[in-house]
């Protein structure tokens, strides 16, 4: 288990971490920036009151000690305060406080589904929270179906993010729309709004009813699908990683472009997430060389999110609905007749960040 040690010598202090064989000296600037003062990080927000660019450059360690169970530390520049150990041990691992993803294929074992009044209780929220962190979805059965019923279901989860289609929109067959999700068709897995900055995190869809044998929702895990498409063909997943696309949408009164890689990665090279949606997506000019190459890997990204081993599919019924991170988690749908009877959902977007904080916040008293 890591733990800080204090090593003082004539002239010399030094606090260093211990994990298991390895020792990380923790340098003097690192620490000082990370006083909790009072003087120097406000009490209720836990901002700072100091620039920490603003240190010497040359900042080091006068004297360290460790008393009731706090470390006491002195520094060139004057300054003195108390540290606690256990969130030093926290600051030194980069992480957000909310669990890890989780990829997951068509034959994952539990599916995260909850009714909407048990959401009511927070912790049960909490652990739909997870499960919406760690999954990229969520499944939701007893929602109100009232007209604008899918904005109060929102707000439970985040912020609603309002765009040219309006605070929440709504999905049925429209012969004479401008985009295919109000026809009839079959939608293969894709994002949406790829061509916005930033695109929509979350999306929410919400059926209000569905009278048709057809339509059913489609989700699959991107995270699963690069990972085998990483693992098959490696110069091709870095293209894909590397190589911007340009999206763009328009209509009448409305007209996005933005640029940028299908798939997203952090600086450690670890996918965050995916843009993908064929009907929208032109790559740039390349040589014949990189242009068959890139084809090639985003051919067989585009089988393997279409191969059944990846994909959930299921009818959403009056009253159900899906969210899902429209960062990570495509969504798609078959064809139905609309002959057959009535398919409505109502739908929108959520900041990707709401459901985060929402899980951080509840944490505090259910982690």
């Amino acid at each position: 288990m890591p733990e800080i040690l204090v090593h003082t010598e004539p002239g010399n202090a030094r606090v260093v971490l211990r994990d298991g064989a390895h020792d990380t000296e923790l340098p003097p600037l690192w620490l000082r920036a990370r006083s909790p003062d009072p003087t120097q990080r406000d009490s209720i927000t836990g901002q700072r009151l100091m620039n920490p660019h603003l240190l010497p450059d040359d900042l080091h360690l006068l004297g360290a000690r460790f008393e009731s169970e706090l470390l006491h530390l002195s520094f060139s520049d004057g300054f003195a305060g108390s540290f606690d150990p256990q969130e030093l041990l926290q600051g030194s691992v980069l992480s957000t406080g909310c669990p890890p993803a989780r990829p997951w294929r068509a034959d994952l074992e539990r599916q995260p589904v909850y009714r909407w009044a048990d959401l009511q209780n927070e912790a049960v929220l909490y652990r739909a929270l997870k499960d919406f962190i760690e999954l990229g979805f969520l499944l939701v059965n007893g929602t109100p179906t009232q007209a604008d019923s899918i904005l109060q279901i929102a707000e439970c989860f985040g912020h609603v993010r309002t765009t040219n289609f309006g605070s929440f929109f709504e999905v049925y067959s429209r012969p004479d729309s401008t985009d295919l999700a109000y026809r009839p068709v079959a939608l293969g897995p894709h994002t949406d709004n790829p061509y916005r900055t930033p695109v929509p995190g979350i999306q929410i869809l919400q059926c209000l009813q569905n009278e048709t044998s057809g339509g059913l929702s489609t989700l699959v895990d991107s995270l699963a699908v690069a990972e085998q498409l990483r693992a098959e063909d490696p110069q091709g997943f870095e293209l894909l990683s590397r190589i911007p696309v340009r999206f763009e949408y328009r209509d009448a009164s409305t007209h996005l472009v933005s640029v940028k890689p299908m798939i997203e990665l952090d600086g450690q090279g670890q996918m965050t997430g995916v843009h993908y949606s064929p009907r929208l997506d032109d790559i740039p000019l390349m040589s014949l060389e990189d242009t068959r190459r890139y084809h090639a890997a985003r051919k067989r990204l585009g089988q393997l999110f279409e191969d059944p081993r990846y994909e959930l599919r299921f009818r959403l019924a009056a009253g159900e609905m899906m969210m899902f991170d429209n960062n990570r988690v495509l969504h798609g749908r078959t064809s139905f007749d609309p002959t057959e009877g009535h398919r409505q959902l109502q739908g929108c977007y959520v900041d990707r960040d709401g459901p985060r904080s929402r899980y951080l916040v509840l944490q505090r008293t259910f982690g």
